[in-house]
């Protein structure tokens, strides 16, 4: 409790100083995380619950907010919770995946002090550690232009979060369990839209009016695809940047994306079908919301309208035809194509191939022949005190070997400031989806068959979307351009959860000799220690 309250007097103090200074404004959350019932598919399961609610409350920012996150442990297993997409500038110690953060034990308090720095856009958090995000546990973040920078349309009548994905009727032990044993997850149950199953949830718009739809994938091992019945979607926004403003009948939605579209209330005043089915399956599950005009003169009819299923080609033209708006400001109010990403040459090309080994006479995921294995002490923490034998950098090739797969605490080293080219390399029948904390790219490239130097002839090296999540299409490649300008240890993962647990992630150290406040901040003073960080301190002593 005495720790409890010198962090409480050290946050009231630096923020006494920092309204006397004019900095960014301050956002409060008080967090509870509980197991309780929840009723997802109609029928009783325990899920994680933030404050009571599943899904958890929605995070309303503006560009630059300061987010004071305290979150408290009731569960009776250890908690984490993750900002997917957002960037943690200069702070990977608030990334809240176990290579930067010790758990939040039970019945412990741990506080989150992060910043949505130059960021706009539509994201989610979700809990980071075993399969809890198999439970729940997960919730919307906006962030909203700050009032002096233009927004390329009008303000919506109303604002919807959306988050959809796959979900399991079996327990998140159960499911870490199967993995455990060295086999995959099982085929999802079904679908879910927040929270709920088929027209469980209710959108209300007023006819002629125009709304924005913020969806994100949440799901453990599928892809979606995204549709209203009888509405057109015009695109917007994708993980914070301003798109082209593309006209669709229908999105593919691949793990841990987000989108936004615009939505105009065009149609009879009736009710109208949300849809949301699976993607690359040969069973098609399918979950559905309400549009619910307010002068509704009749429910729903029909059978909700159909989608793609296991085209690729269809979603590739897709992929490809989301662009940047070169004209639009994104979180300044310089013009997103005054950076002119595809001009910048390359200092280094960083092949990521993808595989299904088994190793040890069990099911494996790996990046390069490595399959990740965690360590006893979060690397960022191992990499400040210099505690030695926790992992080793360089421990994951810039290419792929062609070896056989081996278990490794894989970290790959990075120097501040470079511009890399990562591609993504997918020899296998499924489709991934892949993360990187930290940071955004640019996905200048994807097609099929093996990637090659001359692949680069294709690139879009003049308008194409930057982002933090990225598919790769089975027996293809994804190609992204990448400035390494965020100083930390940051995870780069399958969004796939399953592949994610079993190997296919690493860590990606980019480093700065400087040792400057001006690249990373120090450590905080209410990290949580554990492992071979124990005793030590996070200050002088």
């Amino acid at each position: 409790m005495g720790e409890y309250r010198s962090i409480c007097s050290f946050i009231l103090v630096f923020l006494l100083v920092a309204c006397t200074s004019g900095e960014d404004p301050y956002r409060f959350y008080n967090w509870n995380v509980t197991y309780g019932d929840i009723y997802p598919r109609g029928i009783k399961q325990r899920g994680i619950l933030i404050n009571g609610q599943f899904p958890g409350p929605q995070i309303e920012s503006v560009t630059n907010d300061n987010l004071i996150i305290s979150v408290f442990n009731s569960l009776d297993e250890p908690f984490l919770l993750s900002w997917n997409g957002i960037q943690q500038r200069r702070n990977s110690w608030q990334d809240g995946v176990y290579g930067t953060n010790c758990p939040i034990s039970p019945g412990q308090n741990f506080t989150y002090v992060l910043q949505v720095k130059d960021q706009i856009g539509s994201y989610f958090y979700f809990p980071s550690l075993g399969l809890h995000k198999a439970a729940g546990g997960y919730g919307g973040i906006k962030i909203a232009s700050r009032s002096v920078i233009p927004v390329p349309f009008p303000p919506p009548a109303g604002d919807f979060t959306i988050l959809a994905g796959d979900w399991y009727k079996q327990n998140h032990t159960d499911l870490k369990a199967i993995l455990d044993s060295g086999s995959d997850l099982p085929f999802p149950d079904g679908l879910l839209i927040n929270g709920r199953g088929s027209n469980g949830y209710t959108f209300t718009v007023d006819q002629g009016k125009t709304y924005r739809f913020r969806i994100s994938n949440v799901g453990l091992t599928t892809s979606i695809n995204f549709r209203i019945q009888g509405h057109k979607m015009l695109l917007v926004e994708v993980e914070g940047t301003h798109s082209l403003q593309n006209t669709y009948d229908s999105l593919d939605i691949h793990l841990g994306q987000s989108y936004s579209v615009l939505v105009t209330a065009d149609q009879p005043g009736q009710d109208y079908y949300i849809v949301v089915s699976t993607r690359f399956t040969s069973q098609v599950l399918t979950a559905t919301s309400i549009l619910h005009y307010s002068n509704s003169a009749g429910s729903v009819s029909g059978p909700p309208p159909g989608g793609p299923t296991t085209q690729i080609d269809w979603s590739l033209e897709q992929a490809r035809s989301i662009r940047r708006n070169l004209t639009a400001s994104g979180p300044r109010p310089n013009p997103q194509g005054s950076y002119h990403y595809g001009l910048i040459n390359t200092t280094r090309t960083i092949r990521l191939a993808n595989s299904a080994p088994i190793i040890n006479g069990k099911q494996r995921y790996a990046v390069n022949s490595v399959s990740f294995i965690p360590a006893d002490t979060p690397l960022k923490l191992a990499d400040y005190f210099k505690i030695s034998g926790v992992f080793s950098l360089g421990s994951v090739s810039d290419s792929p070997t062609g070896g056989g797969a081996y278990l490794q605490t894989s970290v790959m080293t990075a120097d501040f400031r470079g511009y890399v080219e990562i591609v993504f390399e997918n020899a296998e029948d499924t489709v991934q989806s892949w993360h990187l904390d930290g940071h955004n790219f640019f996905v200048v490239g994807m097609d099929g068959g093996q990637w090659t130097p001359a692949s680069r002839l294709s690139y879009n090296l003049r308008d194409t979307i930057s982002r933090c999540t990225v598919q790769v299409y089975p027996s293809s490649w994804t190609a992204v351009y990448m400035p390494l300008d965020n100083v930390g240890m940051w995870n780069v993962r399958s969004e796939n959860w399953g592949r994610q647990y079993l190997g296919q992630q690493f860590y990606l150290r980019v480093y700065s000799p400087a040792n400057s406040w001006r690249d990373e901040y120090p450590i905080p003073k209410n990290a949580l220690l554990c492992g071979r960080a124990l005793g030590h301190s996070t200050r002088p002593r």
